[in-house]
C-alpha cells in the first residue's frame, strides 16, 4: 500500500529521536485504589482529594481577604506579622435591607469584588444585587434585577451595571437605602439575534472575554455592536421539549463571510452613543479595547483578516473619529494581540504593550504617539502574566517562564530595563496576585511534590504562610509518574513528557499505553505542578494496569513563536511526527507491549487522535476521539484563518488535514464522542465522519452527550471517563 505523506514525514525525521535523562516521583504502591467519583471533577468525593485550598483569597486594599466558614477573614500583610479581623455572615446580613436578607448565615456568602483598592463588591442575593463597601461595613446600591439578565458589568465606582437583555444592552443605575431602584436605561433598542450588543464578538478569540468596557471613572460605557446578517446560521437543536427546538448558532466557517463588529461608546452625561469610524473593510476583528487614564481616546488593536497585520488605533471618545496608528505590527505567519494596552501609574501617555514581535511574548514600553521607547523585557522565554508596578511605578511585576518552561516564577524589573529578579525562586509552579498599591503579593505555589503552599509576601520585608497543604493521596496507593524529554522529529527541539507508569509496575513484564495527546497552540499539558501535572484518569488507567503518555509537541504554548507557529498551514503534520517519536520513545521501552498502543485527546486532540489513528493505523490499536475537528473547511475563520490561512489560499493544506478524505484508512477500534449542543466543534464534524466512514466501510463507534456542549463537565464527567475506561479495557 502507497505510504502517505504523515508517513513519508515520520520515517524521515523519527530516526532522529533521543531519549534525555527523565526523573521519578517514587511510587506508594500500598494503599486503597482511587475511584472515579474521587479522581474527577464533578465527581462525589473529588474535592475530598483535590489539594487543600484558601476560599476567596484575593486582595482587599491592603488587605488580602478569605472565607472561613461563616467569616470573611481580614488580614494585613505585615511580612511575617499577622493582624486578624473578622467579619461574620449574620453580622453581614443584619445589615442587609428587607427583602435582600440571606435564608442561611452558616456559610459566608459568595461575592464579587468591583474595586480592590476600595473594598466595593456585588452580593447576590434572593432580592436582587447589593453593592457593599467591605471595608467601611456598609450597603452602598441595591439593584433590581427581577428581569433575566446576562453580561453584569459593574462600572468602578460601583454605582452602575451594564447587562444584556434580549441582546439590548442597558444600563441600571444602583439606588442607595431609602431612595428606591431607578430605572434602567436602554442603551440600544433594535438587537436581535442577529444583531447583538454587548457581547463578547470574534468567537472569544484574540483574548475577547466580554463585549462592554467602562472607561476609568465610569463617565462612559464602550461596547461591542456584532452584525451576524452575513452568517449562515447553524442550527443547534434542544432535544429536551416534547417538540425539539432548533436554535441558531451564528457561525462563521473558514473561508466563509464573517461577521460585522463596531464598537459603540455611550455617554452617560448626554445620553448619547457615538461608534468608532473604523472604516473599511468590515470584515476585521477589533480587540484590545483599552482608555486613556483621562477618558478622552479608546485604543484598540485592530487585526485584518488574514490575521498577519495588527494596528494600534487611537479613536476620540467623544466624536467616534480615528485620531491616529500608534504603530503597526506584522508577521508571515500571523499575529494575536491577546493584551490591552496598560498605563503607567499617573501618566495619561505612556504604557505597557505585550508582543511577540522579536519571537517571544514581552514587555514593551511605548508612548500615546506611537514612539517605542524600549523593550522592558527581553530573552528567549515568555512573560506569561503582567502584574503591574511598584508603588512608585518605577518597577513592575509579571509572571514568566524564564526559569524554565515547565515553570513559573513571579518577576521584577526596573522599567528603565535591566535584570529581573526572580522573587519566588523555589522551583515549581507560582500563580501569584499583587496588591493593589503593588507593595505584596499572594503568591499560590504548587511543585510535583508539593500539593499546595499559599504565602503572602510584603516585598522586601518578609512572607507569611497562610497554608501548606497535606498531601490529599495519603493512604492510597500511587504509581510512578516519570518526567523528561525526548527530541521533536527535527532532531534539534527537546519535547517535555510525562508518563504515569502502572501501578505495581514489574519490569518483567508487558504493559498497554495510552498515548493522551494534544498537540494545538494555547495548551501546556507537561509543567511542574502537583503530580507533574498528571491527571485523575491517568492514575485510575494506572490503577488498571495501563500506562499513559504525554508529549507537548511542537505547536503547544509557551515556547515561543517559532515553537508554536511552525504548524502554520499545515495542521497535523508536525504535531504528529513530534507524537510519534514519542511513540518510538515508547517502543524503546522493553516494558511496553506494542501490540498494545492506543490514543485519546479532546478538541484539537480529538483532532490528533482521529488523524493519528488513520494514518498509523498499524501502530494504534484503540482511539478515542472526543469533540473532533474533522474538517477545518467547518471550523470558524478566528482560529482557523490565524493557523491555517483561509482555504482559498491554502486549499493543500486544508485538503490534506480533511479527515473525511481519509474515512476508508481505519484499521483499528475508534469511538467518537461528542456534545449534542457543542458551539465549539460543533455536531457536524462527528457525523460527517460517520457517514464517510459508512460510505467506505469503515466502522468505528459513536457516543452522544445530548445536554453537553464541547466538553463533558459537572457530574456527567465522570460517566464520560467510565465510558471512556471501558472502551479502552474492552479493546486495548
Amino acid at each position: 500500500m502507497k505510504k502517505t505523506i504523515f508517513q513519508q514525514l515520520f520515517l524521515s525525521v523519527c530516526s532522529l529521536t533521543v531519549a534525555l535523562p527523565c526523573s521519578a516521583q517514587s511510587p506508594e504502591t500500598s494503599g486503597k485504589e482511587f475511584t472515579l467519583e474521587q479522581l474527577m471533577p464533578g465527581g462525589k468525593e473529588f474535592y475530598n482529594f483535590y489539594p487543600e485550598y484558601v476560599v476567596g483569597l484575593q486582595w482587599m486594599g491592603d488587605n488580602y481577604v478569605f472565607i472561613e466558614g461563616d467569616n470573611l477573614v481580614f488580614n494585613k500583610a505585615n511580612g511575617k506579622s499577622v493582624q486578624t479581623t473578622r467579619f461574620s455572615a449574620a453580622d453581614l446580613n443584619a445589615l442587609m435591607p428587607e427583602g435582600c436578607k440571606f435564608q442561611t448565615t452558616d456559610a459566608f456568602p459568595s461575592f464579587r469584588t468591583l474595586d480592590a483598592g476600595r473594598g466595593q463588591v456585588v452580593l447576590f442575593t434572593q432580592g436582587g444585587l447589593v453593592g457593599f463597601d467591605m471595608l467601611a461595613r456598609k450597603v452602598t446600591y441595591l439593584f433590581d434585577t427581577n428581569e433575566e439578565t446576562a453580561s453584569l458589568d459593574f462600572s468602578p465606582v460601583g454605582d452602575r451595571v451594564a447587562y444584556v437583555r434580549n441582546h439590548n444592552l442597558y444600563i441600571a443605575r444602583g439606588g442607595k437605602l431609602g431612595e428606591g431602584m431607578s430605572r434602567a436605561i436602554a442603551v440600544t433598542i433594535d438587537g436581535t439575534e442577529t444583531l447583538v450588543y454587548g457581547q463578547a464578538v470574534h468567537q472569544r478569540e484574540f483574548g475577547i472575554e466580554k463585549g462592554t468596557f467602562w472607561s476609568p471613572k465610569g463617565s462612559c460605557l464602550a461596547f461591542y455592536r456584532m452584525d451576524q446578517s452575513m452568517v449562515k446560521p447553524t442550527p443547534i437543536v434542544d432535544y429536551h421539549p416534547l417538540e425539539a427546538e432548533s436554535k441558531p448558532l451564528y457561525y462563521p466557517m473558514a473561508g466563509t463571510p464573517s461577521h460585522h463588529v463596531t464598537v459603540g461608546i455611550y455617554h452617560l452625561a448626554t445620553g448619547k452613543t457615538v461608534y468608532l469610524q473604523t472604516g473599511e473593510p468590515k470584515e476585521k476583528f477589533l480587540t484590545n479595547l483599552s482608555w486613556s487614564p483621562d477618558e478622552n481616546i479608546l485604543y484598540v488593536a485592530e487585526v485584518n483578516r488574514a490575521q498577519n497585520e495588527c494596528k494600534v488605533n487611537a479613536y476620540d471618545a467623544e466624536t467616534g473619529r480615528f485620531v491616529r496608528t500608534l504603530f503597526v505590527e506584522t508577521d508571515k505567519h500571523y499575529v494575536e494581540p491577546l493584551h490591552p494596552l496598560t498605563f503607567l501609574p499617573g501618566s495619561n501617555n505612556q504604557f505597557i504593550w505585550q508582543s511577540r514581535r522579536d519571537g517571544w511574548n514581552h514587555l514593551y514600553l511605548y508612548d500615546t504617539t506611537g514612539r517605542l521607547i524600549r523593550q522592558v523585557t527581553k530573552g528567549e522565554w515568555e512573560v506569561t502574566n503582567f502584574a503591574g508596578f511598584d508603588p512608585k511605578g518605577t518597577r513592575l511585576y509579571f509572571e514568566s517562564t524564564e526559569a524554565s518552561p515547565l515553570e513559573r516564577h513571579f518577576y521584577c524589573i526596573d522599567i528603565k530595563g535591566g535584570k529581573t529578579k526572580d522573587l519566588t525562586p523555589e522551583s515549581g509552579m507560582h500563580r501569584t496576585q499583587l496588591s493593589p498599591d503593588g507593595s505584596a503579593i499572594i503568591d499560590i505555589f504548587q511543585s510535583p511534590t508539593v500539593p499546595r503552599k499559599v504565602t503572602v509576601t510584603n516585598i522586601g520585608k518578609g512572607s507569611h504562610t497562610l497554608l501548606e497543604a497535606k498531601n490529599p493521596d495519603t493512604g492510597y496507593a500511587m504509581p510512578e509518574i516519570r518526567t523528561g524529554t525526548i527530541m521533536a522529529a527535527d532532531g534539534q527541539t527537546p519535547l517535555y513528557y510525562k508518563l504515569t507508569m502502572p501501578l505495581h509496575f514489574d519490569p518483567a513484564k508487558k504493559y498497554p499505553v495510552i498515548v493522551y495527546v494534544y498537540g494545538g497552540p494555547h495548551a501546556q499539558l507537561v509543567t511542574k505542578t502537583w503530580r507533574s501535572s498528571v491527571g485523575g484518569w491517568d492514575i485510575y488507567m494506572a490503577q488498571k494496569g495501563y500506562a499513559v503518555f504525554t508529549v507537548d509537541s511542537r505547536g503547544s504554548a509557551n515556547r515561543g513563536a517559532a515553537f508554536e507557529q511552525v504548524i502554520h498551514r499545515r495542521l497535523g503534520q508536525t504535531e504528529m511526527a513530534d507524537q510519534m517519536c514519542g511513540v518510538d520513545f515508547l517502543k524503546s521501552q522493553s516494558w511496553v507491549d506494542a501490540d498494545r498502543i492506543g490514543v485519546h485527546g479532546w478538541s484539537y486532540g480529538g483532532f490528533m487522535t482521529t488523524n493519528l489513528m488513520l494514518t498509523h493505523g498499524d501502530v494504534f490499536k484503540v482511539g478515542v476521539a472526543g469533540g473532533p475537528v474533522i474538517d477545518w473547511n467547518r471550523y470558524e475563520i478566528m482560529y482557523g484563518e490565524r493557523y491555517f490561512d483561509a482555504p482559498q489560499e491554502n486549499p493543500e493544506g486544508y485538503d490534506a488535514a480533511n479527515l473525511l478524505k481519509r474515512a476508508g484508512d481505519l484499521k483499528g477500534r475508534l469511538m467518537l464522542i461528542h456534545g449534542a449542543i457543542d458551539p465549539v466543534v460543533v455536531w457536524q464534524h462527528s457525523l460527517l465522519f460517520l457517514d464517510a466512514c459508512v460510505k467506505a466501510r469503515t466502522y468505528p463507534d459513536y457516543y452522544v452527550y445530548p445536554s453537553h456542549e464541547h466538553n463533558v463537565m459537572g457530574p456527567d464527567r465522570v460517566h464520560l471517563y467510565e465510558t471512556i475506561t471501558r472502551y479502552f479495557t474492552d479493546h486495548l
